[in-house]
């Protein structure tokens, strides 16, 4: 899953961004209002989380420019301001949730994957099948046949991504992006690494394998 973070506070960012990572989440961090406005408007995200107060644009406005954009992100927004009136002003504006500062980061985590869970009611089912494998994305639970597989945050984000688009062909900087985020150098060989650990459990103990790789073009999950 992918997250916004715009926040102009560095030790803020780097305490949400790194908690947020190690939650399975492909984090874009912007410090100014400008940059968070462009990349929530030209990146597809499952959640973004602002602060009001940042330079260049406050995060009321890039949330009332997104939803003049029709861009559906939910997002949460971070905010000194404790008022009724404050808050009121912001879920006003099109914001989904509202949460003051200071703040547990087990709260914001929790209230991030709930607004995800509302916002994917109506579009994605909350289990994913493909042949006999099997993912939760409430549980977070993977199993195939009978057998219960245990995967890392990132082997997490890379099968859910190639669930959701069983038989069709992903490329490398697809998953880049999906799973590590809108910075990540697309030199590296991260993806052939993460896919050969995914491979490695959810095909090692199976004679139907179910990860492919097409050479010079990306990957595919489908029975072969």
């Amino acid at each position: 899953m992918r997250l916004l973070l715009v926040e102009d506070d560095r030790k803020i960012a780097d305490f949400v961004g790194r908690g947020m990572s190690e939650a399975g989440f492909a984090v874009d961090r912007a410090d100014n209002g400008i940059d968070g406005l462009h990349l929530a408007l030209s990146e597809p995200y499952d959640a973004a989380v602002f602060d009001i107060m940042l330079p260049g644009m406050d995060g009321l406005s890039i949330i009332q420019r997104m939803r003049e954009a029709r861009v559906k992100t939910p997002v949460l927004v971070l905010s000194a301001k404790r008022s009724v009136d404050d808050r009121i002003k912001g879920l006003q504006t099109g914001a989904d949730d509202y949460l003051t500062k200071p703040f547990s980061f087990s709260e914001l985590l929790a209230r991030v994957q709930a607004l995800i869970r509302r916002a994917s009611d109506s579009t994605e089912p909350t289990q994913l099948c493909v042949g006999d494998l099997k993912l939760d994305l409430l549980t977070r639970a993977v199993t195939r046949g009978d057998l219960e597989i245990e995967l890392m945050p990132k082997e997490f984000e890379l099968l859910h991504f190639m669930m959701v688009n069983a038989g069709k062909v992903v490329s490398k900087t697809a998953i880049l992006e999906h799973v590590w985020g809108y910075d990540f150098d697309p030199q590296t060989n991260a993806v052939d690494v993460l896919v050969c650990r995914l491979r490695g459990k959810i095909d090692r103990d199976f004679s139907t394998k179910l990860v492919h790789t097409l050479r010079g073009v990306g990957y595919v999950l489908k029975p072969s």
